[in-house]
């Protein structure tokens, strides 16, 4: 056995190279935390996973520096059908071009691709090492130092010391073991055959995602590529031929020939770790939640947790914020992984539903209530729900701006259109509805960024109506773009600075402070 250091040997070691815990590693680099990914498999792990995601995620990515790499292998989507079990269309949720986060709502794509793209990044910065062939065996002590990660490879057995361990290893998670949590069971298991196939025949399709709310034959459809094709269906006894299966989507007459890409058979299950965090260990994605597929939202959920806990992470690493905004990764992100599995398991059970007369009657309500005026319009509209207040969300009533994500549009600055997130950079930021006053230039300068007039930025109007809707004055941006606090229309201060402030910060030095983030040559243009 080789022992690399006595104590931390890397700031953190990331378990599992999947998109969650590489998009994990490219956002830690971003702010200067070096990371060591330990990966069982050599290459891209080639079974068909995720081929949906939304606009917030690829904002994400867009963060993660291969926004405009994913976009040239994403297929915008229409959204959302229900059919019934004769392919009639019982509801249609649409899904805009044009997203609240810049980016369209719902975009389709082949896994395998992102992962390859997210490695390529990868192998471009220096602050991250890729080992890959490796078997991770255990991973402790569970003490608050160092935390020693063990594993194997051709060469023997190894351990690498870390400042934290993030478990990206999936459902079977050996991080989840170590953690000590267990599964909270929400009711939803079923097996389904997925499929995909490559055809240039002309599949009936609508550019979005088709459910066959049939409990007898219930089935999932979307066109992932130009020639790309994904199918699932729930099992039935017997293996189906696949052509018998997928025949209801192409015409009668063609007799033509296609290529199975995959076919494999899963479990889709919802479940929910108990715990997320031990000390310096944590759990993302699969390792701590399961979700249905019926909505697009299973990846869409681990680079959610990537995103929450890097920029925390990196804060206590690197510029010495207080440990308790480790604990705010959970408290924020358990109950809203929690509502997007449900609303899986109830489009899951919309599908399915089971044989009974009281199934029927659901489905009957259904069918009714997608007729209802506006309905389908409010159920297309965005599926993450804003975060709980918290210490990193501060509120006084319910509603408001805080807890949910800023919008964001194009913007002009030094005389060129960018996206608002790359002119604000990684930092925090404040948006303001009017030129800043003195209380709010101070606390900006407090965090060291710098308060912008929104009616600066030469955007649309987006973010001078958004301000107005939400009766704020002026916001204060996460790094992930969450509203983190507002100062109400009249006002001239937060809702509670002291809240937040003795977490973001701590009397203990930090490392040496990372590099700069934010673009402060557009900045200053913009607010010239």
């Amino acid at each position: 056995m080789t022992v690399e250091h006595t104590g931390a040997d890397v700031p953190v070691v990331i378990i599992g190279a999947g998109p969650v815990g590489v998009a994990a590693a490219l956002l830690l680099a971003r702010r200067g935390v070096r990371t060591v990914v330990l990966e069982r498999h050599e290459d891209v792990y080639p079974l068909p996973r995720a081929v949906a995601t939304d606009d917030e995620v690829r904002r994400i990515l867009q963060a993660a520096g291969v926004g405009e790499e994913f976009a040239a292998i994403a297929r915008p989507a229409n959204g959302l059908r229900l059919l019934d079990a004769r392919h009639r269309v019982m509801a249609e949720f649409r899904r805009t071009a044009h997203g609240r986060h810049g980016y369209p709502q719902t975009s389709m794509f082949d896994q395998p691709e992102l992962e390859r793209l997210l490695r390529h990044a990868l192998a471009r910065h220096p602050e991250c090492e890729l080992r890959g062939g490796v078997e991770v065996t255990a991973v402790g002590p569970d003490t608050t130092g160092p935390v020693r990660v063990t594993y194997r490879d051709d060469d023997g057995e190894h351990q690498v010391w870390a400042e934290a361990v993030l478990g990206c290893d999936g459902a079977n998670s050996l991080t989840r073991d170590t953690v000590g949590a267990v599964w909270e069971d929400l009711h939803f298991e079923e097996s389904w055959t997925v499929v995909d196939v490559r055809t240039d025949a002309d599949v009936r399709c609508w550019e979005g995602v088709d459910q066959v709310c049939d409990p007898r034959h219930p089935a999932t459809f979307m066109r992932v590529g130009e020639d790309r094709y994904r199918w699932e269906f729930r099992l039935r006894d017997g293996d189906e031929p696949v052509r018998e299966l997928i025949a209801p989507w192409l015409a009668p007459s063609y007799d033509g020939d296609f290529e199975i890409l995959r076919k494999t058979q899963y479990t889709f299950r919802a479940r929910l770790a108990d715990r997320w965090r031990s000390g310096r260990v944590f759990l993302l994605g699969d390792a701590a939640h399961l979700t249905p597929p019926f909505i697009g939202q299973g990846l869409c959920s681990g680079l959610r947790d990537a995103y929450n806990l890097t920029w925390k992470l990196a804060r206590v690493l690197k510029q010495g914020g207080d440990e308790r905004l480790l604990d705010t990764y959970e408290s924020e992100r358990k109950p809203h992984a929690r509502h997007v599995i449900r609303l899986a398991v109830a489009m899951g059970w919309a599908m399915t539903g089971g044989q009974d007369g009281a199934a029927a009657l659901r489905r009957g309500l259904l069918a009714a209530a997608c007729r209802i005026p506006g309905l389908a319009a409010m159920a297309g509209r965005d599926l993450s729900p804003p975060l709980t207040a918290g210490p990193l969300v501060r509120r006084r009533l319910r509603g408001g701006l805080a807890g949910t994500h800023c919008p964001q549009p194009w913007v002009t600055a030094g005389g060129r259109r960018t996206r608002l997130d790359e002119l604000l950079g990684d930092s925090f930021a404040v948006l303001t509805s009017a030129d800043p006053w003195p209380s709010l230039s101070a606390l900006a300068d407090g965090l060291d960024v710098r308060a912008v007039p929104v009616a600066d930025l030469g955007d649309d109007g987006t973010l001078a109506a958004w301000l107005r809707a939400g009766h704020a004055d002026a916001v204060l941006l996460r790094p992930d773009r969450v509203v983190m606090d507002v100062v109400p229309a009249g006002g001239r201060d937060f809702t509670d600075p002291a809240g937040w402030a003795s977490v973001l910060h701590t009397g203990r030095s930090p490392l040496p402070p990372p590099r700069p983030t934010l673009d402060n040559g557009l900045l200053r243009s913009a607010i010239r």
